[in-house]
Formats: C-alpha cells, structure tokens, sequence
C-alpha cells in the first residue's frame, strides 16, 4: 500500500465502458506514475449498481468486469481498486482487486462489510452521505470486528435538500481520529444527485477546489473519476476530470 511519503491517489473512469478506455486511462496512469514517482491505484466499476434510471448503462458485469480488470493489472502493473454492492461479490472481487470498496449508500450494511473484510483486501468504505464523520466508527468497527487488516474511510459529501451535496471539511477531521488514511473523493463530491433528468449532474469545475480544502483539513488520499472525454462518459460524466488534467492537479497535491 502507499508510503507515508505520498498521498493515496486513485483514479480511473467511472464505469468500465470498454477495453479501449481502460487502457487508456491506464497508459496515463502509468505515465503519471513514472514522472511523479507515486503509485496511483485504478479504479473503475463494473456494475453500477446505483444509477439513478433503470435505463442508464451499469457496466460489463461482475466476471467479464474483473477480467478486464486483471488485464489492465497485469498489463500495466497498476493496483485495482473496485467497489462490490452484495456480499456474494466481495470474493471473486478479492482475488483480482487491492482494495475493495464499500459504497456510500450502503456503508451501514453489516453483512457486505463483513464480506468484504473477510477477503483479506483493504477496505475502503464511503462515508454515507446521510453520516456525519464521527458516525464512522460504527463501520470501521464493524469492518475490524470481521477481520479486517486495514480500513481506509473516505469523504463524498452530504446530502443538502435536493439534488446537492455539501461538504464538511471538519468530516475529514474527524475520521482521521478513527483510521490513519481519510481519502477525499473530489469528484463525487460535486454531484448533483438527480438533477439531470433521470441523470446525476455535477460541476467538475469545482474538483482542484475539493481537492486542495481537504489537503488543508488533513486528507491523506483523493479520489479522482477521470475520462479522457467526460461528457461523452456513460455514467458521472458532468463531475468527471478530463483525464489530460489529472497530472498537473496531483503535482500541485504533492
């Protein structure tokens, strides 16, 4: 896992689209890896299980999904990073993926952390956008209780009224007082859930502003969704980073 010298970065395409796209963001990855010295974790997922319509794409599913996924592993070198929605998930998904990711909506469901930290992978587990920080504990603890050798929290915002999100900054604060490594997801956390008319909108304008408060408030990570055409993305587009950005934003974080 990252030295203490170096923040977590993780970055990758929202959803697994097609062969060509990860391969893509991954030759990036690597190159970024190689100029700055770091160890980015890919990330993307191959079911999104979450969208808002019915009719939204969802990814290649669980097994074409994770043989994706261990090509670009094995291609590229890089760490994986996805994220599993059932229990049944967490153990085909620990065989191919570093760190198993536990979403936001669902980081209160005891038997999908269980699952999860039962593979022996880190756990990553989103803070629900209806949580405070603090709230956090009961997760992790629950992580732990099931075996977990490491759990990471990460921060994406509240939910504020409709369609918009919010961001206490004092939430990283405080969940670096129960787990040493709180990611800021700076994507994520520009969403407006719902707002595009059976889409989630969003303004990555605003994603180096997320990343840079939360270096203020202590992040010891950042979570970026990067495409190299965001709004021709087939999930998360409006709060995507263009992927030819993602440098000069993680060179200014270090």
């Amino acid at each position: 896992m990252p030295t203490d010298n170096h923040p977590i970065i993780i970055a990758g395409p929202c959803v697994i689209e097609s062969e060509y796209l990860l391969s893509t963001v991954a030759e990036k990855l690597t190159t970024i890896n190689s100029h700055l010295g770091i160890d980015i974790i890919f990330k993307s997922s191959f079911d999104k299980a979450n969208r808002t319509s019915v009719s939204s794409f969802r990814g290649p599913g669980l097994e074409k999904g994770l043989q994706m996924l261990s090509d670009v592993k094995s291609k590229f070198g890089l760490r994986i990073l996805t994220d599993i929605h059932e229990s049944w998930q967490a153990g085909p998904v620990g065989e191919v993926a570093d760190v198993i990711q536990v979403p936001a909506f669902l980081c209160r469901q005891t038997d999908l952390l269980a699952a999860a930290a039962r593979t022996g992978r880190v756990v990553n587990i989103k803070k629900g956008q209806f949580l405070s920080g603090r709230d956090m504990r009961y997760p992790v603890e629950k992580a732990l209780d099931a075996g977990a050798s490491e759990v990471w929290l990460t921060e994406r915002g509240n939910s504020f009224g409709y369609n918009n999100l919010v961001v206490d900054f004092r939430n990283l604060y405080d969940m670096l007082e129960i787990v040493p490594r709180v990611i800021m997801d700076c994507t994520h956390s520009v969403q407006r859930p719902g707002s595009g008319n059976g889409m989630t909108g969003g303004d990555r304008r605003f994603v180096p502003m997320m990343a840079m408060a939360a270096k203020a408030f202590g992040a010891t990570g950042y979570f970026f969704e990067v495409h190299p055409d965001p709004d021709k993305a087939l999930s998360d587009g409006p709060n995507m980073l263009y992927l030819d950005k993602l440098e000069d934003l993680v060179s200014a974080l270090l």
